[in-house]
C-alpha cells in the first residue's frame, strides 16, 4: 500500500491510464515500470525511453554573488560556468561526507539552477542558504514550480526534432536552452541519467501532461517506450553512475568514490570541506569503488558482503542486478585498495554461497559513438 503522505507528480494520471506499477520513492508515489523492466531497459538502449523525474528537486540562486555563494557551497568552480552550460558537482560537508551529488544550470550571467537528488531536498536546500548567508544572493527552493521529463536514448534526437524549433545538433552536452516543446515554455538540457545520449525537459507542472503526450506520440514511430524507476536503476548501474545512499554518502568522499575530478581545489576563496578534502586528495583510500562482473546466475545486492580467496571480507556491494545488456551479472561494491586492481578476482557472499567475481573498470557500458 502506498503512504498516505506520497506525493503525486502532475503526470501520475498519465501512468495510471498507461498501466503503470506504482512505487513509494523519496516521499513521492512514482511508477516503477509500466510493462516489463527488461523491456523497458532495452528501450533506452536501442531506441529511446520516456521518464518522469519530477520527483527531482530545484533550487534556485539568483544575484549579484550568486556563483561565489556556490563556489563556496560546492566543491566545484560554479562560478566558471558559461551560462547556458551545466556542470555535475557535490555538496559535502565539513569532514568531506557527501551530502548529495549534484547538476548546477547556469541559466544567465546572476542566475543558477541546483538539481538535487529528490531524498536529499531538505538537506541540500537549507545548507546552500545558510551557506549563501554571507553572498549577495538569494536562494529559494523552486520544486513545485517544475516537472521533469526526460527523453534517453539513441531516438531522442529525432523524437524531439519535430516538436521543438531548437537546433538539436547545436545542444551540447551538458548545455540548457531555453525554447518551446510542443508548444509549450521548457528548460531543455543534454543531460541524462541512462549512460545514452538525450534530454531532460523543465516544464511548468499544468504543462506537462501536453509535453508527455506529444513526446510518446512522436515516439511511437521509434520505438519509444514509458520507463519506470526499475529501469533506471540498472541503466545507470550499467553506465557505472554513483546512487545517492548507495555509492555515495556522509562516510565517503568524492575520492573514495573515484570521483575527485570534481573537487576543485585550484578554485579561488575556500569552501566548506576544503580542507578535509585536501587532506585526502593524495592519500591512497584505504577502500575505493570499483566494479564487479560474475559469471554466476545470482546477481550480488546491495549490502552483500566481498571476500577474498581465504574467505575474509574486504569490502561490500553498493549496487547490483543481472545486466540486460551485457548478460551477465554485473555490481559496485567498496573494496580494499589491495583488491582494487581490475583483473583481481574475488567472491560475494551471496546467503552464504561464495559466488566468483571479477575487478573490472567502470563504467560497464558505454554508449557507441
Amino acid at each position: 500500500m502506498s503512504s498516505p503522505a506520497s506525493r503525486r507528480t502532475p503526470l501520475y494520471a498519465e501512468h495510471e491510464s498507461l498501466g503503470a506499477m506504482f512505487t513509494d520513492f523519496a516521499g513521492w508515489r512514482m511508477p516503477l515500470r509500466y510493462d516489463s523492466e527488461l523491456a523497458e531497459h532495452r528501450a533506452v538502449r536501442d531506441t529511446a525511453g520516456l521518464f518522469d523525474l519530477t520527483h527531482m528537486g530545484e533550487i534556485r540562486i539568483t544575484g549579484p554573488q550568486a556563483g561565489e555563494a556556490l563556489d563556496y557551497a560546492l566543491v566545484g568552480h560554479i562560478s566558471a560556468i558559461k551560462p547556458g552550460r551545466a556542470r555535475y558537482t557535490m555538496i559535502v560537508r565539513e569532514d568531506g561526507g557527501v551530502l548529495d551529488d549534484l547538476i548546477v544550470y547556469r541559466l544567465a550571467e546572476q542566475e543558477y539552477l541546483v538539481v538535487a537528488n529528490a531524498s536529499n531536498v531538505g538537506v541540500v536546500y537549507p545548507a546552500i542558504a545558510e551557506r549563501a548567508a554571507n553572498f549577495d544572493a538569494e536562494v529559494a527552493d523552486v520544486s513545485a514550480d517544475y516537472a521533469l521529463i526526460a527523453v534517453q536514448g539513441p531516438a531522442s534526437v529525432a523524437i524531439l526534432a519535430g516538436l521543438t524549433e531548437t537546433d538539436l545538433a547545436e545542444v551540447k552536452y551538458y548545455a540548457s536552452y531555453p525554447t518551446e516543446v510542443a508548444g509549450r515554455p521548457a528548460l531543455l538540457a543534454r543531460t541524462g541519467y541512462t549512460g545514452e545520449d538525450g534530454f531532460e525537459l523543465f516544464v511548468a507542472p499544468d504543462d506537462a501532461p501536453a509535453v508527455w503526450q506529444a513526446l510518446l506520440t512522436a515516439g511511437q514511430p521509434h520505438g519509444l517506450r514509458p520507463a519506470g524507476l526499475g529501469c533506471r536503476d540498472t541503466l545507470r548501474l550499467e553506465a557505472g553512475m554513483p546512487l545517492y545512499g548507495n555509492e555515495l554518502g556522509v562516510e565517503h568522499t568524492p575520492y573514495s568514490a573515484n570521483l575527485g575530478r570534481v573537487v576543485k581545489l585550484d578554485k579561488p576563496g575556500d569552501f566548506v570541506g576544503r580542507a578535509a578534502l585536501e587532506e585526502v586528495a593524495d592519500v591512497e583510500i584505504d577502500r575505493i569503488l570499483v566494479g564487479l562482473k560474475s559469471s554466476a546466475r545470482r546477481a550480488p545486492r546491495h549490502g552483500y558482503q566481498v571476500v577474498d580467496a581465504d574467505g575474509v571480507t574486504v569490502g561490500e556491494v553498493t549496487s547490483g542486478a543481472p545486466s540486460p545488456t551485457l548478460g551477465y551479472p554485473i555490481a559496485m561494491a567498496y573494496v580494499s585498495r589491495a583488491h582494487a586492481a581490475p583483473g583481481t578476482e574475488l567472491a560475494v557472499d551471496v546467503r552464504g554461497k561464495q559466488e566468483p567475481v571479477e575487478v573490472v573498470a567502470l563504467p560497464f557500458y558505454k554508449r557507441p559513438q
